[in-house]
C-alpha cells in the first residue's frame, strides 16, 4: 500500500442478499471521496456484477462461501477488488470478444459475459486474476466535479 492510500475491508457471506451491503458501503465510500453521482451510479453496477459473478459461479456446488471486498483509496482513484476462492471462470474467452452485444436485443443475448462487459463500459479499468479463486480489481479514476 502507497502513502496516502486507505484500505477498506469487508467480508460477506456469497448471498444475493448481501450485494446491497457492498454497494451501500461503496456508496459511502466514493461519495466521501468526492465521485460525482454518475460515476458513483456505474460503481454500484459495477460492483454488484462484480458480486452477482461470486454468488451464482465461484461456489456452484460447494459450502457457501464468502465475497471478500477490498476498497483501496487514494487522493486520484478508487479500485475496487471483488475477490473469492470459489470456481473460476473463463474470463479470457469473455472479455476479448469485441463489442459482442452491438447491435443485438436483450432477447439474443445468453446469460454470462455480459456483467464482464457492464463492468468494462463503466470503470476506467478493469483487471482480472484468476488462482486461487478469482480476483476482479475495478478503479475508477477521481475527476473535479465542476460546482
Amino acid at each position: 500500500m502507497m502513502v496516502g492510500q486507505k484500505r477498506i475491508f469487508l467480508s460477506l457471506p456469497a448471498e444475493a442478499e448481501c450485494i446491497d451491503i457492498a454497494r451501500l458501503a461503496l456508496y459511502g465510500i466514493s461519495n466521501q471521496m468526492g465521485f460525482s453521482y454518475e460515476d458513483i451510479e456505474d460503481m454500484k453496477v459495477a460492483i454488484a456484477e462484480a458480486c452477482n459473478n461470486v454468488v451464482l459461479h465461484a461456489y456452484a456446488g460447494a459450502e457457501q462461501g464468502t465475497i471478500d471486498i477490498e476498497f483501496l483509496r487514494s487522493e486520484a482513484e478508487l479500485t475496487i477488488t471483488v475477490s473469492d476462492s470459489g470456481e473460476s471462470f473463463p474470463y479470457d474467452r469473455a472479455a476479448h470478444t469485441e463489442m459482442p452485444y452491438e447491435g443485438k436485443s436483450l432477447d439474443d443475448i445468453s446469460a454470462g459475459g455480459l456483467g464482464i462487459y457492464l463492468m468494462q463500459a463503466l470503470m476506467d479499468r478493469v483487471e482480472v486474476e484468476q488462482e486461487a479463486g478469482t480476483k476482479v480489481m475495478l478503479t475508477k479514476y477521481l475527476t473535479p466535479v465542476p460546482t
